[in-house]
């Protein structure tokens, strides 16, 4: 069985960690194997969004450390997880450098690797029962893949600190309160409100979207002014594309727009 499945649905494509009996936790070739199949998604033209979430009761329990420590070896009572793993290939560092959107459906337990890969995310929404929990404090360890970065700048430093230091557990409802995730919906349509959302993404034009995704990644470390010019430069290449002149078109036309991608 493979422990990443790929499958499209028209311009979305449905990535899913799929290894149910250990709870999705990821090993070293499921580490490799994500990582491919998101840069596959994103070297696709036809790939206008992903969504990602995993198979069975669980979207992903965090590292499999028993996976970890057979690949290191056991040294002192401890182990190290991959002294060479190359980060222009890590799930993590991937998400972040991906254009197209990537919209996470988090379908149960989301801990430590799995919560900070669903925060990488560009969109999160997650069933009613799900449970997520960054306990890399309470493993002698801290949010090594991520989530330093990330949590502060979703939900700010003092509710940021509190759950990483504290390593609580989060209910579903309380992640929505904090806007961790966008929606929560029962475990039986989230799937469809993650393709939903998908779809609804891919009827945009895919140039301006995945530029738009760049801009708002690259804001999070550059002055307003900056920003502006950058945003500008990215505008200029976009108004002599097919796209503009297809959503300017069809704005005059009052239809809707078809767009090429070009």
């Amino acid at each position: 069985m493979d422990d990443v499945l790929c499958e499209r649905d028209g311009a979305v494509a449905i990535v899913t960690l799929n290894r149910p009996a250990q709870l999705n936790t990821i090993s070293q070739a499921m580490l490799s194997a994500l990582s491919q199949a998101l840069l596959a998604c994103e070297a696709d033209p036809e790939v206008r969004a992903v969504v990602l979430t995993g198979a069975g009761k669980a979207f992903c329990a965090g590292l499999d450390l028993k996976d970890a420590a057979s690949e290191a070896g056991v040294s002192r009572g401890g182990f190290a997880l991959a002294p060479t793993l190359d980060l222009r290939d890590f799930p993590p560092v991937v998400l972040h450098a991906m254009d197209t959107p990537v919209i996470c459906a988090i379908n149960g337990g989301a801990a430590g690797f799995g919560l900070d890969l669903a925060l990488g995310c560009d969109i999160r929404i997650c069933a009613a029962h799900a449970r997520l929990s960054l306990a890399f404090t309470r493993r002698g360890v801290l949010p090594e893949t991520g989530g330093t970065w990330l949590l502060p700048r979703l939900i700010g430093w003092s509710r940021a600190a509190e759950i990483v230091f504290t390593g609580r557990t989060l209910e579903a409802a309380e992640a929505l309160e904090l806007g961790l995730v966008s929606r929560v919906t029962e475990a039986d349509t989230l799937l469809a409100g993650a393709r939903g959302i998908a779809a609804e993404i891919c009827t945009c034009a895919p140039l301006a979207v995945q530029a738009a995704k760049r801009m708002m990644r690259a804001g999070l470390n550059e002055g307003f002014t900056e920003h502006i010019q950058r945003v500008y430069l990215q505008t200029l290449p976009l108004l002599q594309t097919r796209d503009f002149q297809e959503g300017f078109r069809s704005f005059l036309e009052r239809r809707e727009p078809r767009f090429e991608g070009r």
